[in-house]
């Protein structure tokens, strides 16, 4: 129903199954209509093995009504907008993993250090992302949500963003709207319980 605090179009999870980054948030219905006394294990998938966080179990009383509910309608909307301009988009690349270069750690962070980008109010922005690390790693974006675009930048999915996790070797790109002036951090750190955390920031203007 929602993902990072923004709602969504309600879809069905695939596989039952939820992808959730270090750091994301997730919305979610689930209506259980097993028989009675039924146990639905929780699972957690760190990417090696699912491990069981939690149960469901059905009771033994009466169910509460004969059929599953009907499709959710979607949550009112935040304000974000319809639609993006692509065709126009400001577009900016940005390396993460791999070699720091320009990404430093918050103890390390200076307000006087050049920004990844620049770019004027309420224009659309398009970041490729390009995880250059050997595992994957999490990109948080502050200020602004963002859509994961499709392969072909002729689209995107049916959700906002401001946290993605990019397989090594991958490129994701994503888009979003500059509407409130101010400076921003930008994150980037590796799924690795000892990789530091690594900033930069961005203009809006």
């Amino acid at each position: 129903m929602a993902i990072d605090s923004q709602p969504s179009e309600p879809f069905q999870a695939r596989n039952g199954a939820l992808m959730l980054p270090p750091g994301g948030r997730v919305d979610a219905f689930i209506d259980l209509t097993k028989p009675a006394g039924s146990v639905s294990p929780i699972l957690l998938h760190d990417g090696k093995e699912a491990r069981p966080i939690g149960r469901l179990t059905v009771s033994s009383e009466p169910p509460i009504r004969p059929a599953p509910l009907p499709p959710a309608p979607p949550l009112p909307s935040n304000g974000l907008p319809e639609r993006l301009d692509l065709k126009n988009a400001t577009r900016v690349d940005l390396a993460l993993g791999g070699s720091p270069g320009d990404w430093v750690t918050p103890a390390r962070f200076a307000a006087t250090a050049p920004p990844a980008f620049r770019v004027k109010g309420d224009r659309t922005v398009v970041l490729a992302l390009t995880n250059r690390a050997a595992i994957a790693t999490v990109f948080h974006l502050h200020g602004h949500h963002f859509r994961l675009l499709d392969r072909l930048d002729d689209g995107w999915k049916p959700f906002w963003l401001d946290t993605l996790a990019i397989e090594p070797g991958q490129t994701q790109r994503i888009a979003f709207r500059a509407e409130y002036p101010g400076r921003y951090l930008i994150e980037s750190v590796a799924t690795d319980w000892a990789a530091p955390r690594l900033v930069r920031w961005y203009a809006v203007e």
